[in-house]
């Protein structure tokens, strides 16, 4: 071997050296991006019994949703223009500050804008796991690593209570933002090694004003859906100012963008049918999705009687067949191509969402989980396609860009599907319960009348609460047993029935993704280096 062979091979061995060094960071980087959001859950009521504020208690979720989302396509664009690397690290480095921000706050004050400030880390690192993968790999590896980051993403969330519980126990609250600490900076070394930086030659225009037409459209939007029929009715000037507010801003966004010399979110890409089509596609199937993932687990700790802890593992089944599906579908893609994998994952995530509306008061707990593991399936074959067609049908100046829309849109259906879906929830579980369970509130002894009109206004403004009888074991032990026995079936119908009405229109989005799907063009995926597919 002369001197070139042994530098060709030493070269070859550091671009692999650096390769798994990435691999790890990227790993490392999604696994504790995903474990914040479901550990802070389950340490809520310690941070709010120490800092009080329970009023504010749901602004911790959701000042992080809000300015997560709301940054993920800046976060795109700014690869693309930037470079990943500086990119990634920032986003990495503002996600760590603000974990510490928060392990140190003082007031519940202090707790929501910190956590708003380590939302905007947290839209940053999304989408940029997936952009560096589709930079490293081709288009026949990249739909399985895909598979395999959002299902690590997915086993991180399913784990994070258990984790997010312990700490607590063991612990204190604080701990749930300081364990970010280590593994963040853990994640910023391997990436700033294994990562090298390319950004576009000249000077770099940024768009502001686009970046902040966009920001405040997509705030206002999700403000609108997370209040609305909550905190404040539909057609409540609160709720309509803000939705008047987000086509205002994305009007102006608009006009921006027609004129920007680096536009966050080219106009063109709008025209274009296989971006609009893919990231439509991605919407639908994210707003049935929520069908499951929001109340799978209220069937199981209601109607199966498991612990929270418990119906909690019911997600492993759904989350191991999504990663063996998309391992598959990394294969299967190359012969059958994009349209009908995503064709037939719609079909089957489809037939999840009607199986589960068939569960009843008698569904065993190995049933759930084989229909849980119908909808994982399904989900595997689309998910990481959709981002993977995305790539391919882009040149790679505009990866970035169509990598975080494809999460974005995803966000966003997620978003709508709890508002909706929830609201589908509310509304079979309030005529449900007064077509069944006021019949026997009204046959109770007149010494009861004062419960029985209290169950009577939680129907009208929370109908859900009314099912906190069965989920709460230590309410159920106050009541008295001739009363359970006379309650408890009629709830547990009631809650089966409204849940299956849940399903069953999560199916109708599902079955909206799956004809779209039809529209989706030829898009050839690339077997040795990334070529670009023209566009359409």
């Amino acid at each position: 071997m002369n001197d070139q062979q042994v530098s060709a091979a030493l070269s070859v061995n550091q671009e692999q050296s650096r390769r798994g060094i990435l691999i790890t960071g990227l790993l490392v980087a999604m696994l504790f991006g995903a474990l914040d959001g479901t550990i802070v859950g389950t340490a809520l009521p310690r941070i709010v019994g120490e800092l009080g504020g329970l009023g504010m208690m749901a602004w911790l979720t959701t000042a992080y949703m809000l300015s997560s989302t709301a940054v993920v396509p800046i976060a795109g664009k700014l690869a693309d223009l930037l470079g990943r690397k500086s990119v990634y690290v920032s986003g990495l480095i503002i996600f760590i500050v603000g974990s510490a921000l928060c392990g140190m706050a003082d007031s519940m004050n202090q707790l929501i804008v910190f956590r708003a400030i380590q939302g905007i880390g947290g839209g940053v690192m999304m989408p940029m796991a997936m952009i560096v993968i589709g930079d490293i790999f081709t288009g026949e590896q990249r739909a399985k690593w895909q598979g395999v980051f959002g299902g690590v993403f997915g086993l991180a969330s399913i784990l994070g209570p258990q984790i997010g519980g312990w700490i607590v126990d063991s612990l204190n609250w604080r701990w749930v933002f300081y364990i970010n600490l280590p593994v963040g900076m853990l994640a910023v070394v391997l990436i700033a090694i294994g990562l090298q930086n390319h950004r576009v030659a000249g000077p770099v225009k940024l768009d502001l004003g686009g970046m902040f037409t966009m920001v405040a459209g997509v705030v206002s939007l999700l403000l609108a859906l997370t209040f609305g029929g909550d905190k404040y009715a539909w057609m409540s000037w609160q709720i309509l100012s803000l939705f008047a507010s987000s086509v205002l801003f994305f009007a102006l966004f608009v006009m921006i963008e027609r004129k920007a010399e680096e536009p966050i979110l080219p106009i063109h890409l709008l025209k274009n049918k296989t971006f609009v089509v893919l990231n439509s596609v991605g919407f639908f199937m994210s707003v049935g999705m929520f069908g499951a993932i929001m109340f799978v687990p209220l069937f199981m700790q209601g109607i199966i009687g498991m612990s929270p802890s418990e119906s909690g593992t019911m997600m492993f089944p759904m989350m191991f067949a999504l990663i063996i599906a998309s391992m598959i579908g990394g294969r299967l893609v190359q012969k059958i191509g994009v349209r009908r994998q995503i064709i037939g994952g719609m079909i089957l995530v489809g037939l999840g969402f009607f199986l589960l509306s068939t569960m009843d008061v008698d569904t065993k707990k190995l049933t759930a989980m084989g229909f849980m593991a119908v909808l994982g399936f399904g989900l595997g074959f689309v998910t990481p396609v959709i981002t993977l067609a995305l790539q391919e049908a882009f040149p790679k100046s505009q990866l970035g860009v169509v990598t975080s829309s494809s999460q974005f849109f995803r966000q966003i259906g997620g978003t709508f599907g709890a508002t909706i879906l929830g609201a589908v929830m509310n509304h079979h579980s309030k005529d449900l319960l007064n077509e069944k369970f006021v019949p026997l509130l009204e046959k109770m002894p007149p010494q009861a009348h004062e419960m029985m009109g209290a169950f009577k206004q939680m129907i009208e403004s929370n109908p859900q609460g009314v099912y906190s009888m069965i989920l709460n074991p230590d309410t159920l032990k106050k009541i008295p047993q001739a009363m359970q026995q006379m309650f408890v079936p009629v709830l547990k119908q009631t809650l089966v029935e409204a849940l299956s009405n849940v399903f069953l229109y999560g199916l109708i989005f599902v079955a909206i993704g799956f004809l779209l799907a039809f529209f989706i063009g030829n898009i050839a995926i690339s077997r040795s280096g990334r070529k670009p597919s023209s566009i359409e």
